[in-house]
């Protein structure tokens, strides 16, 4: 078995994280309500949620990478699909950039503050 490692982000609510999710394409892998956590898929992309009702998502420094083939191929069909921008909770997805450190990333933000650094590489190698 190949090792990775997977983020425990926090999550206001976890109906409402499930459904911020799913509309980009993840899948429910497994809900455990009665002990506040939910893990979602999308393809090799896993993330885990524990629930913190109390978790401010402005203040959060709460993130994690995502390394993708196309981030701009992703960035367009999350766009498409649409994701709110809300200044209550700091809810967004921010457009592709190139970086000096040889990435083309963009961000999303979900309903908890948590930040999704998405990115694939500049180079032709990737």
């Amino acid at each position: 078995m190949e090792e990775y490692a997977v983020p425990i982000l926090p999550s206001r609510d976890l109906d409402e994280t499930l459904g911020f999710y799913a509309r980009l394409g993840f899948e429910a892998r497994g809900s455990w309500p009665e002990h506040g956590y939910l893990i979602v898929v999308r393809g090799s992309v896993e993330l885990h949620f524990s629930r913190e009702s109390d978790h401010d998502p402005l203040t959060t420094a709460a993130s994690c990478y995502v390394n993708v083939r196309d981030a701009d191929a992703l960035y367009r069909a999350w766009d498409e699909i649409g994701v709110a921008t809300d200044p209550a909770t700091g809810s967004r997805l921010v457009a592709p950039v190139d970086t000096d450190y040889g990435m083309r990333e963009f961000a999303l933000v979900d309903g908890s503050g948590n930040l999704l650094r998405i990115g694939s590489s500049l180079s032709s190698d990737s």
